[in-house]
């Protein structure tokens, strides 16, 4: 029976396979038919000198749904650092610095988890259904959080949060780039990189009345349920990605989508594109080993060393050492938080306005310049020839300038270049196993951060830094390919070794 069984599996497969074969040889067929009416150089999002580009207004709902989960990610990280205080008086753990360690990071170590699943989760259920159940523990944790009376209930509701965030980042990156016509897709792409900003500034204004209104930590905490709720509702209404859809066999529904989010016009010649770069290995499972070695590896590697070389930059350690910094140029930690987030929030903005005249490289090049010149300030604010009132704005304008530099480019365009490079077959997978190595130096760093300053003090751990922020530049410009204004299956096939 079982073996009856598996023989009409096989069958079915087959026979799936062979349309779906039968489907890719008229789409091409069409396409070199589309092309000999004079249409040849028109690309995946309709690049061409006839019909230009796709407007960017079909696909903009959909990119702002999905940040979203962004949004929700910059919130639930910044929503502990004005309500710790008060939730450690209320739960009954004030005073005990372990305790309350854990509660910032015990949602570090969910999102490890989150991220680590994320690929499979985005290749198993679609891009949409990833969105619905990174809100899903977002919900669930928030409100657990609010609810609890304990130390335990709060870390457990963290630990649900985190989850949610580690899966919402990458998936993000994959649906913009999957679904925005090339010619804005780096634009739209700093749009995660904005709602996370957002939703730090926004989690750390809700939390200003926290210490003076009792049990305002648990309203913090509530608020979150509206974006995550609205995300998991929206995201029904949104476009499928078409190449996840198309990766699957399920062609005729990415046209579908193609059309929701490019226009009926241009979806014969996205189609096309689609099946000149599919080799017909999308419908096989991508194992582990596949991303550690042979054909693949070179990518994963440029992935993950860059992530890596993102928080060795220090900026999380920036972000923590803030407050103090600028309690030593007298300047209140609200107006700090504020003007963190101002100048975080700036250099997203205009990196968004450039991703896509500049290109990728030239921002990654001069955001890892830019920040090492600022650790260099820093460097210099802690050297003893400064005197103290000095030393002290010139640390703060130093930190200024790190978040600054950090915002431009090392902040956005990792995702975004990752979700780019990465071919289909492998790109959920590649992009959870980088953001899998992201988690894991953030946590140590932040893990270290104090013990080290102690140990070598501002102006060595600095130094460090600065270190890192060099080796990032020298890194980018002898290994990232520019990406710019060229279509998903162009760079697939530019960069994808021969078999």
């Amino acid at each position: 029976m079982m073996l009856q069984m598996g023989g009409s599996d096989l069958t079915m497969r087959g026979r799936h396979g062979d349309a779906f074969s039968t489907y890719k040889r008229n789409v091409l067929r069409d396409y070199v038919n589309f092309n000999k009416d004079g249409a040849s150089e028109h690309l995946l999002n309709g690049v061409g000198k006839d019909l230009g580009n796709p407007s960017w207004r079909r696909s903009l709902p959909h990119v702002l749904v999905a940040a979203l989960s962004s949004l929700l990610f910059g919130y639930h990280l910044g929503v502990v650092n004005e309500t710790l205080e008060s939730i450690s008086l209320d739960l009954g753990f004030n005073g005990n610095a372990l305790a309350e360690g854990l509660v910032v990071s015990t949602c570090l170590g969910g999102a490890f988890v989150g991220s680590l699943f994320s690929g499979w989760i985005a290749d198993g259920v679609g891009r949409r259904r990833a969105f619905q159940l990174c809100a899903l523990p977002m919900i669930i944790g928030a409100l657990m959080s609010a609810a609890t009376n304990d130390l335990w209930g709060m870390l457990l509701g963290r630990l649900f949060v985190g989850t949610g965030m580690g899966l919402g980042p990458p998936v993000a990156a994959l649906y913009v780039a999957e679904v925005s016509p090339t010619s804005v897709r780096g634009t739209f792409g700093s749009f995660t990189q904005i709602a996370t900003c957002l939703g730090l500034m926004g989690s750390l204004f809700i939390g200003i009345p926290a210490k003076e209104v009792a049990n305002w930590w648990r309203v913090c905490f509530v608020v979150s349920v509206i974006p995550a709720v609205a995300l998991a509702l929206l995201m029904q209404f949104c476009a499928e990605s078409p190449h996840w859809l198309f990766k699957r066999g399920r062609a005729a529904e990415a046209e579908t989508e193609f059309e929701k989010i490019l226009g009926g016009v241009y979806v014969k010649s996205a189609m096309a594109e689609l099946s000149k770069a599919d080799r017909g290995d999308e419908v096989d499972t991508v194992k582990l080993s596949e991303l550690l070695y042979g054909r693949y590896f070179r990518m994963i590697f440029i992935g993950s060393v860059l992530f890596a070389l993102q928080q060795l930059s220090g900026i999380n350690a920036v972000f923590y050492f803030s407050s103090s910094v600028f309690k030593s140029a007298g300047i209140p930690s609200d107006i700090a938080n504020i003007c963190v987030g101002i100048s975080n929030l700036s250099g997203s903005v205009i990196a968004m306005i450039l991703m896509d005249k500049l290109g990728r490289k030239v921002l990654l090049l001069g955001s890892f310049i830019g920040m090492a010149v600022s650790l260099g300030i820093q460097v210099a604010a802690a050297s003893s020839f400064v005197s103290g009132s000095v030393s002290s704005y010139m640390s703060a304008a130093g930190m200024l300038l790190v978040v600054l530099a950090f915002s431009l480019g090392a902040g956005p365009v990792p995702g975004l270049l990752l979700s780019e490079i990465f071919p289909s077959r492998i790109r959920a997978k590649a992009m959870a196993f980088c953001m899998a190595v992201h988690w894991v130096i953030n946590f140590f760093v932040g893990l270290l951060f104090l013990q080290l300053l102690e140990q070598l003090g501002p102006k060595v751990l600095y130094t460090i830094f600065a270190t890192f922020c060099l080796i990032g530049a020298a890194f980018v410009k002898r290994n990232v390919v520019e990406t710019k204004g060229k279509s998903l299956q162009e760079i697939e096939i530019a960069l994808l070794p021969q078999e």
